[in-house]
């Protein structure tokens, strides 16, 4: 892509509006070093280092990387009646983060992943949460958030972390309003609900969830092809994104379509939150006029930053730019 298109690309993310939807969670990194192995068992002994560093995670870093893109965002959710969702609404509040459609569910705690870091390696990660579906009650309250909130974005983007939000009625009546007002629908689903997704504009998978929807390898170039144009045609999808590491991106358009995208060579660091990034720039390059493949190639440089540093963390425009200028 040239140097012009990118820049034009990148510049019509400005005012563009994505409402997020989907299963937000709070990261929580505890940093430390190892010296030891405990007496008690054949386990590492982490000394922390300092207070705990609390970040947004699940469909709340899909925002957070949208904002890094410079556009503004909406969140629709849910947080438990806990400290941890009065931080994780405050935090993404004071980014500038319209949170209105974030509900309270005394039902349910606030979904946190506490990550032990020591050395810039993860030694385990802890979760606290309770993944079933959300109430009747919820799930009508948030479809109300939504459908008071649709007029004012350009794109509705299913964040899926299968933590319990998004219930097959709330996407299916989710999609059709926002489908029948010409608007652009992108997911990024976990593989067994990926039938609660059909009729969305873009779905975007890693090759391992690809590999568990379809069933069998996905070792060669025409397996991924063929199951990319599969799924392109079982979910009624304009495109299906297939992310497949360090071999890059494929890109299986409806009509027939397919085309692969080589990874930028980079040191890997962290490859947690890497698809929050991909489908949060591929979005915002949809909205702005991208077609499928130069939003997947911005997508792919956008990853190629982001796996540079370790924690779930964003990218910034001027970082995919620099991308660029490596490819």
């Amino acid at each position: 892509m040239k140097a012009s298109r990118v820049t034009e690309l990148l510049n019509a993310f400005d005012g563009k509006r994505v409402l997020v939807v989907g299963d937000v969670m709070l990261d929580e990194y505890v940093w430390g070093t190892v010296n030891r192995i405990s007496p008690e068992a054949p386990v590492m002994v982490v000394e922390v280092n300092g207070d705990s560093d609390f970040r947004p995670g699940g469909a709340a870093n899909v925002v957070h990387n949208l904002q890094a893109l410079g556009a503004p965002a909406s969140l629709i959710g849910v947080v438990g009646d806990d400290s941890h969702g009065k931080r994780l609404k405050r935090q993404l509040a004071e980014a500038g983060v319209d949170v209105d459609g974030v509900i309270v569910d005394k039902s349910r705690p606030t979904s946190r992943k506490t990550r032990i870091i020591a050395h810039n390696q993860q030694v385990v990660r802890v979760d606290h949460e309770k993944t079933q579906e959300v109430s009747p009650a919820v799930a009508r309250r948030l479809l109300d958030r939504l459908q008071s909130q649709i007029s004012k974005c350009d794109a509705i983007l299913y964040s899926d972390y299968n933590k319990g939000v998004i219930t097959s009625d709330f996407v299916s009546r989710g999609v059709a309003v926002a489908r029948g007002k010409g608007l652009i629908v992108t997911s990024n689903p976990k593989p067994m609900n990926i039938v609660r997704f059909k009729g969305v504009s873009v779905v975007t998978l890693n090759q391992t969830e690809a590999q568990a929807i379809v069933g069998g390898s996905l070792s060669s170039e025409e397996q991924v092809r063929s199951a990319g144009l599969k799924l392109v045609e079982e979910l009624s999808a304009d495109a299906v994104v297939i992310t497949r590491g360090s071999a890059g991106l494929c890109v299986c358009e409806r009509e027939g379509k397919v085309t692969f995208i080589p990874a930028t060579p980079i040191e890997v660091y962290d490859v947690a939150g890497a698809g929050d990034t991909v489908i949060s720039c591929l979005t915002l390059a949809l909205t702005g006029g991208a077609d499928f493949v130069e939003a997947a190639i911005l997508a792919n440089w956008a990853a190629g930053a982001v796996v540079t540093k370790v924690g779930v963390s964003t990218v910034t425009r001027q970082e995919i730019v620099q991308m660029a200028i490596r490819s």
